[in-house]
């Protein structure tokens, strides 16, 4: 099943988790660290625990305001930099526009567009280039896929699947999953700084 169809049918914790994994997987690019987004994580546990959703988001947006914010990406930045540049901003918006409520169509909304948002970062980030649009590998057409982004895009289909057939069980091995993608990339985005 393609990442597309997963999300469609992904009740709610599932998409919570779907947002929150990607955002947390990128994190690092705002000075977050493997604790960062624990709460919003523990929330996902209980389906009562839904209200403290907002106030957490809320929380976390504050602690990582301003964090790499220092990354210019101007029009005489290098392609290094304005790739580095772009994929921080792109992590700031998977948080800035996270929903106040853990319910509704606003947290699919958010899924989706963190998925997609995620993706485009991992390709910002991979030395290889990809010949296809996100749109195309979200809907399983995967060949040639760059590494990096084949693996961000592996980890978005884990995360929905572990939900899907576990619910809150799934959630600690959703959990290790973003773990391992946060140093993957805290490790590309090291690499990068090195070479150029």
């Amino acid at each position: 099943m393609s990442l597309v169809e997963l999300i469609a049918r992904a009740d709610e914790r599932g998409l919570a988790a779907a947002g929150l994994a990607c955002s947390d997987r990128c994190v690092t690019l705002l000075g977050g660290d493997d604790e960062t987004l624990r709460p919003l994580w523990g929330t996902l546990m209980e389906d009562s625990d839904t209200a403290r959703w907002g106030d957490l988001v809320a929380v976390v947006r504050d602690k990582l305001e301003g964090a790499a914010g220092d990354q210019d990406g101007g029009p005489g930045a290098a392609p290094e930099e304005s790739a580095v540049a772009e994929a921080v901003a792109l992590a700031r918006r998977m948080l800035d526009t996270a929903p106040d409520r853990r319910t509704g169509a606003e947290l699919r909304e958010w899924a989706d567009a963190c998925s997609v948002a995620a993706l485009r970062i991992h390709r910002l980030l991979d030395p290889a280039q990809d010949p296809e649009d996100v749109d195309a590998r979200r809907a399983g057409r995967t060949e040639g896929m760059p590494p990096l982004a084949a693996a961000e895009l592996r980890r978005q289909v884990t995360v929905l699947e572990l939900l899907a057939e576990h619910g809150a069980q799934g959630l600690r091995r959703a959990l290790e999953v973003s773990t391992e993608g946060r140093r993957v990339l805290r490790a590309a985005v090291s690499r990068r700084a090195r070479t150029a």
